[in-house]
């Protein structure tokens, strides 16, 4: 039982990840309300969450690896050219979550992760804003007229996906999109950014004593949830990618505002 419930929780970050509907949000709803992967105990649920995390950095260099090593020569050798801008601009993009994250992160999840009336608003909350943003702001430019700027008020948005329930490729998108960047690439420096930003989250709790002795102990839970969430974001980076070309954000809104109120209707009844 408890591996099915491992494979879901995969399942459910492989595909949230990616998608604008945030992946803490629903692992926390599907966990803490539903009672889906419950029975781990509390000291393994963060990094447990972390190892998820990793599939997900592990979709996005298998599905991005031609780009990224354009980026990194180019960034290095010919720094103007449109792939030598994209990596500063990631880096730039990547400081302000990097200065909050590093300070803020653990006081957050310690105060914000069961607040679920909190999720419940940051889902529908933000779901709105992502429409508004896609459906009010027609340019479509992109890579090549992106700027400095639009780089770090993407990177600070990104700063309100600590909080559960905001999404980081939610925040991320409707940014580039208010910025005026066209859906696909707002979609594709949305994930670019994931890289360095989740790649930091799982070195720095990789790091300490208590998860690798948790790891060890619960090795085979840990592996399949990698393994899980890794394909499920294959997957998903794919299906996003196509499905914004021809779509935009309303199914997203309108799941998130949904949720919420779902959500909102479990604490009444609790």
């Amino acid at each position: 039982m408890l591996y099915l419930q491992v494979i879901i929780l995969g399942i459910i970050q492989g595909i949230a990840e990616f998608l604008p509907i945030s992946s803490s949000a629903h692992l926390i709803i599907f966990r803490d309300i539903f009672g889906i992967g419950s029975s781990m105990g509390a000291d393994i649920t963060m990094a447990f969450d972390i190892a998820l995390h990793l599939g997900t950095l592990l979709a996005i260099g298998l599905f991005f690896f031609k780009d990224f090593i354009n980026i990194l020569v180019n960034g290095f050798t010919k720094p103007k050219s449109k792939d030598g801008k994209l990596m500063w601009f990631i880096l730039l993009a990547c400081i302000p979550a990097a200065i909050f994250g590093i300070l803020l992160e653990e006081t957050i999840e310690n105060a914000l992760r069961g607040n679920f009336a909190l999720i419940a608003f940051a889902l529908i909350f933000m779901g709105i804003i992502i429409y508004l943003c896609d459906y009010y702001f027609k340019q479509k430019k992109g890579f090549e007229e992106m700027t400095w700027l639009d780089a770090l008020v993407i990177g600070c948005a990104q700063v309100f996906a600590l909080i559960p329930g905001f999404s980081r490729s939610g925040t991320t998108i409707a940014a580039a999109r208010a910025r005026g960047m066209n859906r696909e690439d707002a979609a594709k420096f949305s994930f670019y950014l994931s890289a360095p930003v989740v790649a930091g989250a799982v070195l720095l709790t990789f790091l300490k004593d208590s998860t690798m002795t948790l790891i060890q102990a619960n090795i085979g839970i840990f592996v399949l949830g990698v393994f899980i969430s890794f394909l499920a974001g294959l997957i998903c980076i794919k299906f996003l990618l196509k499905y914004l070309k021809s779509h935009d954000f309303k199914i997203f809104m309108w799941y998130r505002i949904i949720l919420g109120i779902i959500v909102l209707l479990c604490l009444l009844v609790m």
